[in-house]
């Protein structure tokens, strides 16, 4: 089951309502993964500033991390810290130093990364996911079959700056490859297989391989049934494995390109009508990228 979406703005338009668009979205989804849901959201934002987007523990005061030159927003149970790109080393130590129990959700110049248990528009709501803004997104609605119903089993998963994955399917081999990865020096946080396809693509983009290839070298090395969609700080990509079994459907038009598990994930967006609507082909990396973004 489980249900993925993805969203990028070609239009200003699409920007300013960007959130409401992706909370419609996800809640259409709901029957697929009514256990948790979570999204990923960029802003643009800016090389000279990183933010970590944190879950603290539980009736914690994020304002107290004390941060040196770092700004904090609070949204529902997690929070943002935003500093110096040259500080965020320092801010990543000090946050282990003083605040151990708290969760580094993801990190990037303007990835915002949320995700909680609970009813797919219920989660969207407690983070206020309607009023936001941006450039694109991806969320999640997870039904889990292969780990437990935790916030941090929910997807997305991000391991690298401004990347992050949500995956609908399973691996069969994920537990060969977490062995692989840990001996390469990458950790984990979760038994969920969709972190290891998001660590496995980190590792390959580490290596020197674009988006694109680290995509294409998964589907020799990854095996199972699957379809990735990954967001990175320019854009969004989307895969499907050799045999595709699992839905999905794509739709553009002259404001935006949208990803959903089903149809009725895009059905509320403007200008479906006349969009062009079409099934991804297996075994096809399709991306879209801003011009002018790294």
């Amino acid at each position: 089951m489980c249900g993925i979406v993805g969203l990028f703005a070609k239009h200003p338009s699409i920007e300013a309502d960007l959130g409401a668009h992706l909370a419609t979205m996800l809640a259409a989804l709901a029957e697929r993964g009514p256990d948790s849901a979570g999204f990923a959201i960029y802003s643009g934002g800016s090389a000279a500033r990183t933010k970590f987007t944190l879950r603290p523990p539980a009736g914690s005061d994020p304002d107290a991390l004390g941060i040196p030159d770092g700004a904090i927003t609070v949204r529902g149970s997690h929070a943002v810290l935003t500093v110096p790109a040259a500080l965020a080393g320092s801010a990543r130590a000090a946050l282990a130093a003083r605040a151990p129990e708290t969760v580094v959700v993801g990190r990037g110049a303007s990835m915002e990364l949320y995700k909680e248990v609970g009813l797919p528009a219920d989660v969207a709501r407690s983070f206020a996911l309607a009023a936001m803004t941006g450039t694109h997104g991806i969320g999640h609605t997870r039904m889990a079959t292969e780990s437990a119903v935790t916030t941090d089993g929910a997807h997305p998963f991000s391991t690298g700056p401004d990347q992050c994955l949500v995956h609908n399917g399973s691996l069969s081999n994920h537990n060969a490859w977490r062995r692989t990865l840990r001996r390469r020096g990458y950790g984990f946080a979760t038994e969920n297989d969709t972190e290891v396809a998001a660590v496995y693509l980190t590792a390959r983009i580490d290596e020197g391989y674009s988006l694109g290839d680290a995509l294409r070298a998964g589907l020799n090395d990854l095996d199972g049934f699957y379809t990735f969609v990954v967001g990175t700080g320019s854009g969004f990509a989307v895969l499907r494995d050799p045999i595709a079994c699992k839905p999905a459907v794509m739709a553009e038009t002259d404001t935006f390109v949208a990803f959903g598990t089903e149809y009725r994930a895009l059905a509320a967006l403007p200008g479906i009508a006349t969009a062009r609507v079409w099934e991804p082909e297996p075994a096809t990396v399709y991306a879209w990228e801003r011009a002018g973004d790294a």
